[in-house]
């Protein structure tokens, strides 16, 4: 009785076959490990069946399973369709076939796994079509024996073959690889049973007291590491191929020719020809159209492409929110901290870097100062290849709040702590480590920037802690935050005595900074003079400090001896508050040969709670951005009016804001609800053009990055410290034709608007000045006339007093009147 087979699920398989190529020959699939050699399944499509007259439940059913198939017909159908046939698995065995007939039988429980199988021997066919007869006694005893019950087998025993276990067992299993210690610790006899007094003694004494046993690592004992976890990545091989093309050199070549003109004989048969004539007279209207046509407009623009882009600027509204590219979060550093600056690398491309900083308030700091020194304040340089690990990590003494790349070498960092310090770094030494990152490792080449899932993680790199080469003297710099830091141009530095004058040398080597303490302090990192007339005891004990392998000498003449170069408080103006500088924004013009003023030239109260932005225009310097509190305002430089715009009150507070790339009349502004507006002022100069939410917290910091003309990307950090990176569509990165021009003309009807507000306020007060005196000069008149008729009346109410006195008199008889005088007797 044959083992019964295990059931296979059977294979899909279409209703057609599509061309393939010749395939080699391989060896046949039979059920010899079932113990049926002779058999050998198959699939056999819908089409094959048709061929073959082998149709289910037609040409094979239940009660006839099976179907005879002409060895022919078989070779036949391998001409026809040669690799395509469902036969060519067993082609071997159909040609070395000694019969005429072929045996093919439908395996409708899919017992062998296919749906189909083929007998490819005379003797297998011959046992299927006449099966042997089973004894009579045995028929009977089936009939006994119902299926359902499981008939016990012996085990048989067979011989033990060795596959490898009793090494792996042997290699898994514990046994002792150093050599036992024995300790026998014993105490006197008399010590048993002995009363125990406990007392106090001093726990700083040597004598009986406390020592504590650290732990050690013991070299005597070495573990061996018996099990490691490996992973590989399979890439695919790169093939570099070049062509050399055929140099063809320049050559030098003239011609020389003349101008061709008629002669005087041409000339008057020509000016006589009245063909000619007719011809000029007839043209000439034409030429002069044409000529008035090319005057008036430009044949050459190409209408349909101006048409086209200024559709998907203004018409096509579909595409204009920000799509989500990536998100960078620290995993390692659980702590609860925000991101609180963003840059983006000047040279390497997909390279940023972001500086962290815990979420607590000034006097939380300060209650938790012990903690806050045991945690890594640091700045994480992330890559589009590695999402989860940073590429570099830059060591501070304390949280940094800003930070720079230098212009002049990308390598040198500049940072301002939460302390007031400011930090230097210098990453030369790991250039190669962030070059890298880009596609070929080659700086000259065009980069392209990858969508995340195409860029492979190195999984061998670590992160890269790198220490700061200097820090400034705490004593002489910033006594609060640093709010802001910049790098002066390189075309202008100041003095000690705040002048400005023309940097020749064309490097940036000055810093300026803001703080919370109301200073502004200028730096230089270049050594200083002063340093060279120090004491010889000083100098030799500078020469004796070790300096750690890993922190650069490039700063070193400036750490902790770092002083500001000049520093400026701003003194008190209208208010009783000093003015506490939060945002710097420097400008290159009228700079030179000026010195730098203490008291602010002009004082605004717009916005109504702290700014946090302020920035140029990258398209108009003397354009200025500021935000803070719950709106915005857009500043001209030079005009002392006010601001050219401002917005009303948001719903939610602004956090953070930066000016648009590409597009003149677009900014950006983050809020603390996690939505970002979209101020464009083509569209809408009263209110956001639109809102997009990117996280349920606020926004701390926006940064925008143009990668290239057909890509856009921006940098948005939130307080829970996460980097999102999103895509910016192209109607909100590609401006229209004449967009510069229409914002330019917006700002100068802006400036006209404010100068007539401006004249109209001087009208209505001079106006005013003239009212008031009038009706001061009418107080005047009236007050004059009011007291020549006060005079008057009294004097006519006192001789009617006179009157009534003397009528009263008369009537009493008290005094007597003489007709024929004004004699008066009194009685």
């Amino acid at each position: 009785m044959a083992p019964k087979p295990q059931r296979k699920k059977p294979l899909k398989r279409g209703k057609t076959k599509p061309t393939l190529p010749v395939r080699e020959e391989e060896e046949p699939l039979n059920m010899e490990s079932m113990g049926h050699p002779e058999i050998y399944p198959l699939v056999l499509t819908t089409m094959t069946q048709e061929i073959f007259d082998c149709r289910v439940d037609e040409d094979v059913t239940d009660d006839q399973p099976y179907k005879l198939i002409r060895k022919e017909d078989i070779l036949a159908d391998f001409e026809n369709r040669a690799a395509v046939s469902d036969f060519y698995p067993v082609k071997k065995i159909v040609q070395e076939y000694p019969g005429d007939e072929l045996l093919l039988v439908y395996d409708k429980d899919f017992k062998y796994g296919l749906n189909f199988y083929l007998i490819g021997t005379e003797e297998g066919k011959e046992s299927y079509l006449n099966p042997p007869e089973a004894p009579e006694e045995q028929e009977e005893y089936k009939e006994y024996i119902p299926e359902d019950i499981y008939i016990y087998k012996p085990p048989v025993s067979k011989p033990w073959v060795s596959l490898g276990s009793e090494k792996e067992i042997e290699e898994e299993s514990v046994k002792e690889s150093t050599k036992q210690v024995t300790y026998m610790i014993s105490r006197k006899r008399s010590d048993f049973g002995a009363s125990v007094k406990f007392s106090d003694q001093n726990a700083s004494t040597v004598k009986d007291a406390y020592i504590e046993c650290t732990a050690y690592p013991d070299k005597n004992f070495t573990l061996k590491q018996l099990e490691r976890d490996v992973g590989m990545q399979a890439v695919p091989q790169i093939r570099d191929t070049s062509t050399q093309t055929r140099w063809a050199y320049p050559k030098n070549a003239t011609t020389q020719y003349y101008p061709r003109e008629f002669s005087e004989e041409e000339k008057d048969t020509l000016g006589q020809s009245k063909t000619l004539t007719e011809f000029l007279n007839n043209v000439s209207i034409s030429v002069e159209i044409a000529l008035q046509q090319n005057e008036i407009m430009n044949t050459f623009v190409d209408d349909w492409k101006s048409l086209a882009e200024e559709e998907g600027t203004f018409g096509d509204k579909t595409d204009t929110h920000l799509k989500e590219y990536q998100s960078f979060t620290d995993l390692h550093n659980l702590a609860e901290k925000m991101i609180t600056c963003i840059c983006w690398h000047p040279v390497v491309c997909g390279l940023i870097a972001v500086s962290v900083a815990v979420r607590l308030s000034f006097e939380e700091r300060v209650h938790f100062s012990g903690k806050l020194l045991l945690q890594p304040s640091l700045i994480l340089f992330w890559s589009f290849s590695d999402p989860i690990h940073p590429q570099l990590m830059l060591e501070s003494p304390d949280d940094i709040f800003c930070f720079k790349f230098c212009p002049s070498d990308p390598n040198i960092i500049a940072g301002g702590c939460m302390n007031g310090q400011i930090v230097m770094w210098d990453i030369t030494a790991h250039a190669d480590r962030i070059e890298n990152i880009k596609a070929g490792g080659n700086r000259s080449k065009k980069v392209t920037l990858k969508p995340m899932f195409l860029l492979e993680p190195d999984s061998n790199k670590e992160a890269m802690y790198i220490r700061q080469c200097a820090v400034s003297s705490i004593e002489n710099g910033h006594r609060k935050v640093i709010t802001d830091i910049h790098w002066l141009p390189d075309t202008f530095e100041i003095n000690r005595l705040g002048s400005v004058f023309e940097n020749r040398s064309g490097i940036s080597c000055q810093l300026v900074t803001c703080s919370a303490d109301c200073t502004i302090c200028f730096w230089d990192i270049r050594p200083q003079k002063a340093l060279s007339s120090q004491p010889p005891a000083e100098k030799k004990k500078e020469e004796s400090i070790e300096i750690p392998f890993d922190l650069p000498s490039t700063f070193l003449h400036l750490d902790l001896s770092w002083k500001p170069l000049s520093k400026i408080r701003l003194s008190k103006g209208e208010t009783t508050l000093d003015h506490c500088p939060t945002k710097l924004s420097l400008g290159e013009d009228n700079l030179l040969y000026k010195a730098q003023a203490k008291k602010p030239v002009s004082l605004y109260s717009v916005h109504d709670g702290a700014v946090h932005t302020v920035q140029r225009s990258p398209f108009y310097e003397d354009i200025i951005l500021t935000i803070g509190g719950w709106n915005v305002a857009i500043w001209k430089e030079g005009v002392t009016t006010g601001p050219l715009l401002q917005s009303s009150c948001a719903p939610k507070r602004y956090t953070s804001g930066h000016w648009s790339l590409t597009r003149p009349g677009l900014f950006y502004v983050g809020r603390e609800d996690g939505s970002i507006d979209i101020w464009d002022l083509l569209e809408k100069t009263h209110e956001p053009a639109q809102s997009q939410n990117i996280c349920i917290t606020a926004i701390t910091c926006v940064k925008p990055w143009a990668f290239s003309a057909k890509q856009q990307l921006i940098a948005i950090a939130d307080y829970y410290g996460t980097l999102h990176i999103l895509e910016i569509p192209w109607t909100l990165s590609h401006p229209s034709s004449n967009e510069a021009s229409s914002i330019s003309h917006y700002f100068e009807r802006e400036v006209k608007h404010l100068e007539y507000v401006e004249q109209r306020k001087k009208i209505r007060e001079q106006e005013k000045k003239e009212m008031d005196l009038e009706l001061e000069k009418k107080k005047i008149k009236t007050y004059q006339k009011s007291k020549e008729r006060l005079e008057t009346e009294l004097k006519a109410d006192y001789d009617d007093y006179l009157e009534l006195e003397k009528s009263t008199l008369v009537r009493l008889g008290l005094i007597k009147v003489e007709e024929t005088g004004s004699h008066v007797e009194m009685m």
